[in-house]
């Protein structure tokens, strides 16, 4: 039975390895996540709507990434759009894209209960001063929904940033990745995806602690 070596391991080592897949991958949260509340907020809104020529579009939607494995959204816009557009459009940015289309189903459900958890007096209250429906929504009913959902919306983008370990399947560099490659190049695979899992749990470890205090402060200011 081998032992395990961690001595191998540098700063220098990772920066040249694992840094350039860390900033990616909390690129790609970030531009997933901000993208993902944009656009799963205007699902919610053609949800809620009452529209059916906008809600049917957006629950088959969102029902339908929903149901889908992330890693097969993943390999299928990876596979399917260079296809169609006819030249590669590279991993990472297949990457970004999906990861925004994707978790947008998932925001627009947390948006929609944010939306529909504020009480109907408060947009009984905007009708009464004048608002219209799109003011009612911008100025009273979407703040209070942000704020009242804000730790399940950081709470999904804990659950976001370890999937975005999934993009190995179309080899974009990620921080998994960057492990992945310092392990082999030192020989070292075993020690290499043990520092990750590591790695991986602090982070979300200490994000789901600061969740938490969030979700006490709020509580406090209701």
């Amino acid at each position: 039975m081998g032992t395990l070596d961690f001595s191998f391991y540098s700063w220098s080592l990772l920066q040249s390895y694992v840094l350039k897949g860390f900033l990616f991958s909390i690129q790609l949260t970030l531009i997933a996540m901000i993208g993902g509340i944009l656009l799963g907020t205007v699902l919610a809104l053609m949800r809620l709507s009452g529209i059916k020529i906008l809600a049917i579009p957006a629950t088959i939607y969102v029902n339908g990434m929903r149901s889908i494995p992330l890693v097969m959204v993943i390999l299928w816009f990876f596979l399917l759009v260079p296809f169609v557009l006819g030249r590669p459009i590279g991993a990472e940015m297949s990457a970004v894209i999906t990861f925004t289309l994707f978790e947008a189903a998932y925001y627009s459900e947390i948006m929609r209960a944010g939306i529909q958890s504020i009480p109907r007096g408060q947009v009984y209250a905007g009708q009464a001063v004048g608002l219209t429906y799109g003011q009612n929504m911008r100025y009273v009913i979407l703040p209070q929904a942000f704020r009242n959902m804000l730790p399940v919306l950081l709470t999904q983008t804990i659950i976001l940033f370890q999937d975005t370990s999934l993009v190995y399947a179309i080899g974009a560099y990620d921080l998994l990745k960057g492990f992945e490659v310092a392990g082999k190049n030192m020989g070292r695979p075993v020690e290499a995806y043990l520092l990750a899992a590591v790695v991986y749990f602090v982070i979300c470890f200490a994000l789901s602690r600061l969740v938490k205090r969030l979700q006490q402060k709020i509580a406090i200011v209701r």
